[in-house]
């Protein structure tokens, strides 16, 4: 059975970036553990990435650097993280099949925020591609908040910028923290299993498959 149309009483849709805009989630893996074995880690770091699926680059950052207390600063190793994905992202210009077109049609009825748990230099090299940064009225990254996902700051942040009330907006998410951190901020959810299964989503209002249900889901077509 087709998804129905939702309410369409909204304002706003906020996208979070890794793994809804762009297929960046393995990428941001890699590049850590590039990292990782760079600088000498790359038997010994102990981090399972799937703990950190959805959540900033400081959090994984700063909890490795308590552990192995390496020669680099966090601030230095955020840095060959996020060049490093940077250089991979423009590369591979991974942005999912449909996303494009879903905001292009999504920006002729609503305002569009971002809300990214990536730096700012990563947010701004994604959002290059395919000209999607017009489209785009309000974009928020985790290092301009005080606490990133599964907190709902970055949201509320977002929807302030973008002129809205948290109760009209929509967000699209792929990670457990980021469906979290959007009902807390007293928005609606739609999870795309980008990254993880549908029953692992569950608690978002929506699960869907692919972008063409999210334009069935908001727009009715």
């Amino acid at each position: 059975m087709p998804p129905r149309k939702l309410n369409n009483d909204f304002r706003a849709v906020i996208f979070d970036m890794d793994g809804v805009i762009v297929d960046s989630e393995p990428r941001h893996a890699h590049a850590f553990f590039e990292v990782v074995r760079e600088i000498g880690y790359g038997d010994t770091h102990g981090v399972n990435w799937d703990d950190y699926v959805g959540r900033s680059d400081h959090d994984i950052w700063g909890d490795f650097v308590a552990k192995h207390k390496p020669a680099q600063s966090l601030e230095r190793l955020l840095e060959m993280k996020r060049d490093r994905v940077l250089e991979i992202i423009q590369r591979d210009q991974p942005v999912y099949a449909g996303l494009t077109e879903l905001v292009e049609r999504l920006a002729r009825v609503c305002r569009l925020g971002l809300a990214s748990g990536s730096d700012r230099p990563v947010v701004e090299a994604v959002l290059s591609l395919r000209d999607l940064r017009r489209h785009f009225s309000a974009t928020v990254t985790a290092s301009e908040v005080m606490r990133g996902k599964p907190a709902p700051e970055i949201f509320l942040r977002t929807a302030e910028l973008l002129g809205v009330a948290p109760a009209d907006c929509w967000v699209i998410e792929d990670s457990k923290p980021g469906v979290t951190a959007a009902l807390a901020a007293g928005m609606r959810v739609i999870a795309i299993t980008n990254t993880h299964p549908a029953d692992e989503l569950r608690r978002a209002t929506v699960v869907v498959a692919n972008y063409a249900e999210i334009e069935r889901l908001l727009l009715g077509t």
